[in-house]
């Protein structure tokens, strides 16, 4: 045995497996590590280094938002952007408050544009940036695209949208009641976990107002390709979206059954979308 061989045997021989790791193929949890020692192997606490890393840029990094807004023009909606009263990061992550309602100069333009349209509001999409700058640049756009066209097999019109920076998901509920709009979707970065930094979810109101809880929202997590996917979230929101209009109320109240009729369109090979056979 020459000497490579001799290292390459201790080293896997320093490895201790854990029986338990076939479940990982199951899950992005960190189950079933091994250990060389008492301590966690080299590779694990490099991975664990980088999800953290990962993790904290998701939170810290401001949003780019170029391919939402290239995302909103194809669609061809309209869209408004606002500021929460966050000055910057550091505030946002200390004052969740502030996060909540629009700065003035945000609101001043909201009054503004409101006061120049005749029609109401069906549909007010909001995507925040949230805990995850990473969740918006990379699931945002797709999810968009595919509400919207689903949106549009369900019969329901053209949302209006509007993007906003430093935000948590209450300030849809200040600019959903500006609007008088009947349906709020709440689109937001959520916080990352260390598998997870680029998660996106989805919140939805009936005719939301400024002091709404979370027990008057219905919410749908995890949306990303590993998680949720954006066919499912979609389908999920407007079976939500119907009910509420027809019980006219969302939240706890309203509970989320669409799983259930996904599992019977499925045996009877129908979408929901059109209610027609495939």
């Amino acid at each position: 045995m020459n000497d490579a061989e001799s290292k390459k045997l201790i080293r896997e021989d320093a490895v201790i497996e854990n029986k338990w790791q076939i479940l990982r193929k199951f899950t992005d949890a960190r189950i079933g590590l091994g250990r060389a020692g008492p301590s966690q192997t080299t590779k694990d606490v490099l991975s664990f280094q980088l999800a953290h890393a990962r993790a904290q840029d998701a939170v810290n990094t401001p949003v780019d938002w170029h391919a939402v807004e290239s995302c909103i023009q194809d669609l061809e909606l309209a869209f408004l952007h606002f500021h929460s009263q966050a000055v910057d990061r550091s505030c946002y992550l200390q004052r969740p408050d502030l996060g909540r309602c629009l700065n003035e100069d945000s609101r001043l333009s909201l009054n503004e544009w409101r006061g120049n349209q005749k029609e109401s509001i069906d549909i007010c999409i909001v995507i925040a940036d949230g805990l995850s700058a990473t969740a918006i640049e990379t699931q945002a756009p797709s999810m968009l695209k595919q509400l919207i066209g689903d949106l549009s097999l369900s019969g329901f019109g053209k949302p209006f949208v509007c993007l906003a920076d430093q935000a948590r998901v209450a300030i849809g509920d200040e600019i959903a009641e500006k609007l008088n709009a009947e349906c709020l979707v709440v689109m937001i970065g959520e916080r990352p976990g260390l598998s997870s930094p680029n998660s996106l979810g989805i919140y939805f109101s009936y005719q939301a107002k400024i002091g709404f809880t979370d027990a008057k929202r219905n919410c749908l997590s995890n949306i990303r390709p590993e998680g949720l996917s954006f066919s499912e979230a979609s389908q999920r929101l407007i079976w939500l979206m119907k009910e509420a209009k027809r019980q006219k109320l969302s939240g706890v109240s309203l509970k989320d059954e669409s799983q259930v009729q996904v599992s019977v369109a499925a045996d009877k090979s129908v979408n929901l979308l059109t209610q027609k056979s495939r």
